[in-house]
């Protein structure tokens, strides 16, 4: 009887842009450390200050067969403009990182640094994927329901910044877009798709909103579920949730306020009352394990969609289990082909 024979991963060089974070560049080298430790296939290319890297690493255990470094003296803070900066800074951090992409020397770009720069230095070094007119900046949230063999608890939504007036054509092409992203990613075989708008009637809407779900309903390959409302973005109703960057933009935002003021609403009950602290203290191993699965450090960064090379952006707050997980999130986005199961789907 042969043995059976198990499929290694396929090795995959990962550029960090490990400078311009809130935490500093030493989180960043510590989660390509963790990689480097834990797994075999994916090598850590490391962009920024050599000096500060070196150090980092000096005081990390890592291995060093997996991690190289690219020096880059410049970086784009989080409170700079992206254009000026990276005008007054051609070799910051996040533009070599996306020049050695462009170049072949790594398969995928994470950074955790200033959105805009990144965006801005992938669109002057990458390639849009042809019948993308525009690329998209998605993110992932928590829902009350889970998803695909994963049991992801995690949603996609995109547009959130990147187009922020989209047509109808965009609109079509983010769904193709963020379904193929989140078969791969959450093992979600059909993904639902909705469009974002304030009805579900296929006539509610803007123009662009009402032709664009005329021809996602005539398409086969896309597994579309009509319009979703905005009660229906935390309660997972959609596993896709596409809309113009303008409107993604204040949802993310307003989704992250309300997280804010659950937190600091669950403090203050703490607090103020002894009643209120025993209740939580009785809920505590249930508020862990919510915590746990929709901790955004679990899912270690989101895509920008659109380019031939691939981008994850982690969350500026982003620590070492966050950015180690970005790199895996990266490392199976390449493994797994996305631009070329993009550019399928727009052809079909």
């Amino acid at each position: 009887m042969e043995a059976m024979v198990v499929k290694q991963p396929q090795p995959v060089t990962i550029a960090f842009d490990v400078m311009g974070t809130d935490h500093g560049p030493a989180e960043v080298v510590r989660g390509a450390a963790q990689l480097s430790l834990d797994s075999p296939h994916i090598h850590a290319l490391l962009v920024g200050d050599r000096t500060l890297i070196d150090n980092a690493l000096a005081e990390t255990k890592h291995n060093g067969e997996r991690i190289s470094v690219q020096h880059a003296a410049d970086f784009v803070g989080m409170d700079e403009k992206p254009g000026e900066a990276l005008a007054r800074k051609p070799n910051a951090s996040v533009a070599v990182a996306a020049r050695l992409v462009a170049e072949g020397e790594a398969q995928a770009l994470v950074s955790a640094g200033n959105t805009g720069a990144g965006v801005l230095a992938c669109a002057r070094h990458f390639q849009l994927i042809p019948g993308v007119r525009r690329a998209a900046l998605a993110t992932v949230y928590p829902t009350r329901s889970v998803r695909g063999a994963k049991e992801d608890p995690f949603s996609l939504i995109l547009d959130v910044g990147a187009t922020v007036e989209a047509t109808a054509d965009d609109l079509v092409t983010f769904a193709v877009m963020g379904s193929n992203y989140a078969r791969i990613i959450s093992r979600n075989e059909r993904p639902k798709v909705a469009l974002l708008s304030n009805g579900v009637e296929p006539q509610k809407g803007p123009p662009r909103v009402v032709e664009a779900h005329a021809r996602l309903s005539e398409m086969k390959d896309i597994h579309f579920i009509g319009n979703v409302e905005g009660i229906d973005i935390p309660k997972g109703t959609a596993d896709v949730i596409v809309t113009d960057g303008f409107v993604g933009n204040v949802c993310l935002k307003m989704l992250e306020g309300v997280h804010e003021t659950v937190v600091e609403l669950a403090q203050y009950a703490y607090k103020e009352s002894l009643r209120w602290r025993a209740g939580l203290a009785m809920l505590s191993s249930g508020i862990q394990r919510i915590k746990d699965i929709t901790d955004w450090n679990q899912y270690g960064g989101a895509p920008i969609l659109g380019f031939d090379r691939i981008f994850i952006k982690a969350h500026g707050r982003s620590k070492a289990h966050a950015i180690a997980n970005a790199g895996k999130v990266a490392a199976k986005v390449v493994a797994n082909n996305l631009g070329n199961a993009i550019r399928e789907g727009l052809q079909k």
